[in-house]
């Protein structure tokens, strides 16, 4: 866990040592997936022979060896991570932060509170009245993936409002509100007290939650996001941060995997 001014994380050391022109030494796949946190060297050989293992979409077998810096790997159709260079951060994003790169206005933007040497961009957005959890990566295919409308990753938000909804309130923001960009999509709504939402979307459009609840004629006063797919960590302070877990990234690709698309 992090705030702004600690000091930066220790950073890994690539699982193999690069060549005299700089390039990393090719390695067998199951050296490489134990390396990268998967499984023990001797699952992952069961795991190729049992046919789980894709290296640049084609089924491994024992005896390949892949580039982590060039070959994509996936396990049971999730990527995984093996470039030492890719970075994902989980930060909580205060109210009045904005979820940019960077700000013309001189506005704090959620690149400036997380201590990196990298060069991290938001994943998706969650606007400035907003809080709660957004990825930083300077992995631009997990960016892509998570963000792109096809495959629909979970998140989820705490949501005040103004009034207590009636049951059609909720039943219309469940099966889809008819908002000036189109009818959105279903959604997960439970009202956990009078005013308090739970809604799960899959979609990304802007200020789309506030917009739903203003088209049922209670006006959002307090958003909070807490999940993003797999992901939460009710411990993370309003701009506190820490950088994913191996076993997390892992997490958040399998959901991009098995999201419908």
């Amino acid at each position: 866990m992090n705030r702004p001014e600690d000091s930066e994380p220790v950073v890994e050391q690539p699982s193999s040592a690069p060549d005299e022109d700089g390039h990393s030494v090719r390695q067998r796949v199951q050296k490489a997936l134990a390396a990268a946190g998967v499984a023990s060297r001797r699952v992952c050989e069961d795991m190729i022979a049992d046919g789980r293992i894709l290296v640049n979409g084609q089924v491994a077998t024992l005896g390949d060896k892949v580039d982590p810096e060039i070959d994509e790997l996936r396990v049971d159709g999730a990527v995984v991570s093996i470039d030492r260079s890719r970075r994902t951060v989980l930060l909580n994003k205060p109210v009045g932060v904005i979820s940019t790169a960077d700000d013309t206005h001189g506005r704090t933007t959620v690149v400036e509170l997380v201590a990196a040497e990298e060069r991290l961009y938001p994943v998706g957005r969650l606007d400035a009245d907003s809080e709660g959890l957004i990825l930083l990566t300077n992995d631009g295919g997990l960016t892509q993936r998570l963000t792109h409308p096809s495959y629909g990753v979970e998140k989820e938000y705490l949501v005040s409002v103004e009034g207590t909804l009636r049951p059609g309130d909720l039943r219309t923001l469940r099966e889809g509100v008819e908002l000036d960009d189109g009818v959105t999509s279903t959604a997960k709504v439970s009202q956990i007290s009078p005013g308090l939402l739970r809604i799960v979307i899959h979609e990304g459009r802007n200020r789309q939650i506030r917009r739903m609840c203003e088209a049922v004629g209670h006006p959002v006063t307090r958003l909070v996001r807490t999940r993003i797919g797999p992901l939460t960590d009710s411990s993370l302070q309003p701009g506190e941060w820490r950088d994913l877990e191996r076993a997390e990234v892992r997490e958040i690709e399998a959901a991009v995997a098995a999201a419908p698309q």
